[in-house]
């Protein structure tokens, strides 16, 4: 039994939820709990309606403590978001005594393949964490900024060597998790960057980069070859009034990266019509008012590289 944990609000149901349809089709149904940490009493309601198979719900306030009851009010939603992403790891561990392994996902992953490729070379490491390079191509390269390394795929032993870096990581974001630069920070990725030399025992960076794929370095491994990944992380996906859906923002997407759109906006397509004909809400940002000026400016300035298709 694998162990995955994953956070989100109602605003990214749907996106959960293809989540939650691609590891039931590529890990298989009932080799794995998806534990989901319910950022608002709406989502955890929804999910309660759903009853996804495979799957078990964390209300927020069964996982705050004290300490991150007391840093909410200074950050905004995404911010506590990522405040919380740490402490996710516990929280699965606290309620499945058997879980050996947790692995936090982003709910905007997407399995093309299973998991386990992933997993396997984490077990051969014999290491007690890993975490995935962002692999940049090189026009998108933000590592001095934000991270070498991309919160979105990370696994945690359930071993003292394990959980002191997770310990160290909860105290880090406690003290300050924001969406602005500074040296050494950002949000709650950037302290990742120091765990290959701070914990050289204890953690391992996987080496399949051409398996984790991202607008940020996808086009780059499409040109060199096939792609074959096991997830893609559809950062800065959002569904928009009229059926409309903004891929991305700000990035090149060449043909072959377009398939993989292709199949999960065909997925969210499906999920949405479920949902609101089953009389649960999907969110849906306005296509000019919310999004605003700045990104029909941006995207003058990039000259078409917003990708938009409908669902």
């Amino acid at each position: 039994m694998e162990h995955f944990v994953t956070l989100f609000d109602q605003a990214f149901l749907a996106m959960g939820l293809a989540l939650h349809r691609s590891l039931s089709e590529r890990a298989g149904a009932g080799s794995f709990r998806l534990w989901i940490v319910c950022m608002d009493e709406e989502v955890e309601q929804s999910l309660q309606a759903l009853a996804l198979p495979d799957v078990s719900l964390i209300p927020l306030r069964e996982l705050e403590t004290e300490a991150l009851r007391a840093v909410k009010p200074g950050r905004s939603r995404g911010e506590y978001c990522w405040t919380v992403t740490p402490f996710t790891f516990s929280a699965v561990f606290e309620r499945a005594p058997d879980a050996q392994r947790v692995t936090y996902l982003d709910a905007d992953l997407f399995f093309f393949d299973a998991p386990k490729l992933l997993l396997d070379e984490f077990e051969r490491s014999g290491k007690h964490v890993q975490i995935t390079d962002h692999a940049y191509a090189p026009e998108y390269d933000m590592s001095a900024k934000s991270g070498r390394f991309c919160v979105q795929f990370i696994t945690f032993r359930r071993t003292e060597p394990g959980l002191e870096v997770l310990r160290s990581w909860q105290a880090q974001c406690l003290e300050w998790c924001f969406a602005r630069f500074e040296p050494g920070r950002f949000g709650d990725q950037k302290y990742l960057d120091e765990w290959p030399r701070r914990f050289a025992d204890a953690v391992h960076v996987l080496e399949q980069t051409d398996k984790t794929l991202a607008p940020w370095n996808a086009a780059s491994f499409a040109a060199r070859a096939p792609l074959a990944p096991v997830f893609y992380h559809f950062h800065g996906l959002r569904l928009v009034k009229d059926r409309q859906v903004l891929c991305c923002v700000g990035y090149r997407i060449s043909a072959p990266v377009r398939e993989l759109y292709g199949n999960y906006v065909r997925t969210l397509g499906n999920l949405v019509d479920s949902l609101e004909g089953g009389g649960i809400r999907v969110p849906r940002l306005p296509r000019r008012e919310d999004l605003g000026q700045f990104l029909y400016d941006l995207r003058d300035r990039l000259r078409g590289r917003n990708y938009w298709s409908r669902i």
